[in-house]
């Protein structure tokens, strides 16, 4: 049974918008452009959009099979479906995981807030050298004040948003803040590959060149097409729960891959023409979007506009995946606890920005959680990032497949995804995917990630 008053998505649309906004964030926009420069553009691009149809949309449709099913968050989800056994610890991490994430995700997209300043002001949009921008990036990462206030102001637009409850808030916002994104994103697309020597970056991103492929290249791809996903938390059960039940989720979930999917390749097309036009390496790391782009905006016409709209783009990415790590935990305490929704989303909000506090003084505001937290020779937010960003999401993909494969059942899980009425097609091949082909292919992962030490 629903918990009473837990709120719903007023149809499929605004759920496709809210689970979007749920997997487009800084993984998308940040992350697979400079992956992709990294592995060798279109043979990674290549292998990624076949594990996103192999692995990603089946582990998506399980998480929303088990939300769909129970209208609970994760740990009330397992518990209803198995009482009394430890599965409902599985939820408990995704939880855990979701609150984790959220502390040092913060710091991030606190970043974007002030390049978002520094292009409206002009800083990023006139003549700039590769070291100015990097002092000016080392300087705002270093500097507490600013990180933790930053960190601040983004956590309370979360709060702001997620305490008015499903509708009046997540499913409101992302109505306004998806439809800006995507406009954002097909403008500055459009004008990106219309630069000169543009077509160069398009054929880098789409012409593959198998030669550059190796076991590195094919691991990347699939941990990009898990992590852009936000699977293993329990953000799809989460927004799988508030699923009207006369809908097709299944229409739905695959609607929300190929939309992050392709939110992800857009972003690409934006970075690419533009760093070729202007004769920059598109293997340039991390540093790609906050700290070669910014160099590079002096160089563009309407290099001002570029800046503005990009880094408006990257905050509302940004914006639309803390709601949803924030909601993943508000509604294990509204359901399982009792909290009011109000009441739920100011404490954690509070207490995510206190355990966000080290994250934000990792890069040079305080020595002790810079270099070497804990001798593990990485700052406190890398360090973060490996534990619940890597293993932990692992680990929970890993097990989430598991269950539905192998304990809860195939059968039960497409009974679920069909209480619509909307028969599934396909469906005996997206039960081996789901029973033997992702189990496999996260579990190489999670050994990958442990044998090299390379995090994604």
């Amino acid at each position: 049974m629903a918990t009473a008053n837990r709120g719903q998505w007023s149809g499929k649309t605004a759920f496709i918008l809210a689970a979007a906004g749920s997997a487009i964030g800084l993984g998308n926009i940040w992350r697979f452009p400079y992956t992709a420069g990294e592995n060798g553009g279109g043979a990674f691009v290549l292998i990624y959009l076949g594990f996103v149809f192999l692995v990603g949309i089946p582990v998506v449709l399980a998480e929303l099979s088990i939300g769909r099913k129970t209208e609970k968050n994760p740990v009330g989800a397992f518990k209803a479906l198995v009482p009394k056994s430890l599965w409902p610890y599985l939820g408990g991490l995704g939880v855990a995981t979701g609150f984790a994430i959220l502390s040092f995700y913060a710091v991030l997209a606190g970043w974007t807030l002030s390049y978002l300043y520094g292009a409206v002001v002009g800083i990023y949009g006139g003549p700039m050298t590769g070291a100015e921008s990097q002092d000016l990036f080392v300087h705002l990462i270093g500097d507490p004040t600013l990180t933790i206030s930053l960190t601040a102001v983004f956590l309370l637009l979360t709060v702001l948003i997620v305490r008015k409850g499903v509708s009046g808030g997540i499913e409101l916002a992302t109505k306004i803040l998806m439809p800006m994104l995507f406009v954002i994103l097909v403008i500055l697309a459009v004008r990106s590959v219309t630069l000169p020597g543009g077509l160069e970056g398009l054929e880098y991103l789409f012409k593959p060149d198998f030669s550059k492929i190796d076991g590195g290249v094919i691991m990347s791809a699939l941990g990009q097409a898990l992590f852009s996903l936000s699977l293993g938390m329990g953000a799809m059960i989460t927004y799988g729960s508030y699923f009207p039940k006369n809908e097709n989720i299944f229409q739905a979930g695959i609607a929300v891959a190929l939309f992050d999917t392709g939110i992800a390749i857009l972003a690409g097309l934006i970075i690419f023409p533009a760093l070729f036009s202007v004769g920059v390496a598109p293997d340039s790391g991390p540093g790609l979007v906050f700290v070669v782009l910014p160099s590079i905006f002096g160089s563009l016409p309407a290099g001002q506009f570029f800046a503005v709209a990009f880094y408006a783009l990257l905050s509302i990415a940004a914006l639309t995946s803390t709601i949803s790590l924030l909601e993943v935990v508000v509604s294990y305490f509204v359901d399982e606890k009792g909290w009011t929704r109000e009441k739920a989303a100011w404490i954690l909000g509070a207490t995510c920005f206190f355990f966000g506090i080290p994250s934000a003084l990792s890069n040079g505001g305080a020595e002790m959680f810079t270099t070497n937290f804990l001798g593990t020779g990485l700052s406190f937010l890398d360090l973060n990032n490996v534990i619940w960003g890597n293993f932990s999401l692992t680990i929970g993909a890993l097990l989430l497949c598991i269950f539905v494969g192998w304990k809860w059942g195939i059968p039960a899980a497409f009974e679920s995804l069909e209480s619509s009425g909307h028969k599934l097609p396909g469906s005996k091949l997206l039960g081996i995917l789901i029973k033997f082909v992702c189990p496999i292919a996260v579990g190489i992962v999670l050994v990958y990630i442990v044998a090299t030490q390379q995090y994604f």
